[in-house]
C-alpha cells in the first residue's frame, strides 16, 4: 500500500505521521513522533523566531524527514501554524527547512488548520456524534474554534491568539504561577472568548492537540503515553477545574515528575489548562472529549487523499 506523511510543525512541538493508505482510502498509521522544539519561544513579545527555536524545530525537522523516506513515504506535506504566521523571519526559517530537510513548509492560515482539525475528528467522532461537533484546537501560539455538522461541514471557524506558550510568556511571572497571574490569564480568556457563538444544542465537543492529551493523561496517569488509551476519552467539567487547580499550585520542577506528563511541556501546561477549562465554561458545556489525531490527520487526508490534487 502507498504511504504518505505529514508534519505539523506548531509554535511548541512538532509531530510526524507516516501512514499508508488503504485500497478503500482509509489511512492506517505506521510510525507517529512528537518532539517539543518551541519554535515559538519569544514570538509573542519579538514577533521574530528565535536562533535556538529555529535550531532545535529545523533539527527534528531534517529528521521526521529522512525518517519518512526510509519509511517509505511517496509524498511528504509539511505545514506550520501560528508561531510561523506571525514572525518578520518566517521567511527564513522555510528556506533553511527547504535547504536542511528537502521539504517545503507551507505555512497555512488559522482558517485552514481549523478545518484540518475538523477533519481529523469528524473521521472518527461524527458517528457517535447525536449531533453537532465541536472541535477545539489548543495550540502553543493559537486556540482554534470550529463548529461543524454531523456530515462534515464546517459552519464556524476562528483562531484565536490565545496558545498556551504565549500566555505563559505574556502573564506568567513566578513558580508556581501566583493568583494575580492567574486571575489575569483568566479574566484575558474570558474576554476572548466572550464573541464565541452559542454552540448548537446538543453539540460534542472534541479537543485536540498536545494541552488536552496531556491532561487527560496526567488525570488518568498513562505513562507511558499510549495514544490508543488517550484517544477517545473524556475530561469532565469538575475533572479539568480540579486538575487547574492543582497544576497551578505546583512549582515547576514537581509539574515534570506527575504521571503522563510530558517534561517539556510542563512549564506551559497551566496555562494550556486554563485554555480548556475557560472554553468549556464559556461554551456552558459540562465535558470535553479528547483526540490524539489532530491536524496531521486532517493534512493527510487533504494533500493525499480520495479526490486530493497533490501527488
Amino acid at each position: 500500500m502507498p504511504r504518505f506523511a505529514t508534519i505539523d510543525v506548531g509554535t511548541n512541538s512538532v509531530l510526524l505521521l507516516v501512514a499508508e493508505r488503504t485500497p478503500e482510502g482509509r489511512f492506517e498509521a505506521v510510525r507517529e513522533r512528537a518532539e517539543i522544539t518551541r519554535l515559538g519561544r519569544g514570538v509573542d513579545a519579538t514577533r521574530r523566531l528565535s536562533p535556538e527555536g529555529m535550531e532545535a524545530t529545523l533539527a527534528v525537522l531534517e529528521d521526521f524527514a529522512r525518517e519518512a523516506r526510509e519509511l517509505g513515504a511517496q509524498g511528504i506535506a509539511v505545514s506550520a501554524t501560528s508561531a510561523a504566521r506571525d514572525a518578520q523571519n518566517g521567511a527564513e526559517f522555510l528556506e533553511a527547512a527547504k535547504a536542511r530537510a528537502g521539504v517545503t513548509v507551507e505555512i497555512i492560515s488559522g482558517q485552514l488548520e481549523a478545518e484540518l482539525s475538523f477533519a481529523a475528528v469528524h473521521a472518527d467522532f461524527a458517528s457517535e456524534a447525536a449531533g453537532p461537533l465541536l472541535v477545539l484546537d489548543i495550540g502553543g501560539g493559537s486556540t482554534e474554534f470550529i463548529y461543524g455538522n454531523p456530515a462534515g461541514h464546517v459552519d464556524f471557524r476562528h483562531s484565536f491568539d490565545v496558545g498556551a506558550v504565549r500566555l505563559t510568556e505574556r502573564f506568567v511571572a513566578s513558580d508556581p504561577m501566583t493568583a494575580e497571574n492567574r486571575a489575569r490569564i483568566e479574566a484575558h480568556l474570558r474576554d476572548t472568548f466572550k464573541t464565541l457563538p452559542p454552540p448548537p444544542p446538543g453539540s460534542l465537543m472534541v479537543g485536540v492537540a498536545g494541552t488536552v492529551t496531556t491532561l487527560y493523561a496526567v488525570q488518568h496517569g498513562i505513562d507511558p503515553y499510549d495514544a490508543e488509551e488517550v484517544h477517545g476519552g473524556t475530561l469532565s467539567r469538575s475533572e479539568l477545574a480540579a486538575l487547574v487547580d492543582k497544576l497551578c499550585g505546583l512549582p515547576l520542577e514537581e509539574r515534570r515528575t506527575l504521571r503522563g506528563m510530558q517534561p517539556k511541556r510542563a512549564d506551559v501546561i497551566p496555562a494550556g489548562a486554563l485554555i480548556l477549562l475557560e472554553a468549556v465554561k464559556a461554551l456552558g458545556l459540562d465535558a470535553c472529549r479528547v483526540s490524539d489525531r489532530g491536524l496531521r490527520w486532517g493534512l493527510l487526508a487533504h494533500r493525499f487523499g480520495a479526490g486530493a490534487t497533490s501527488p
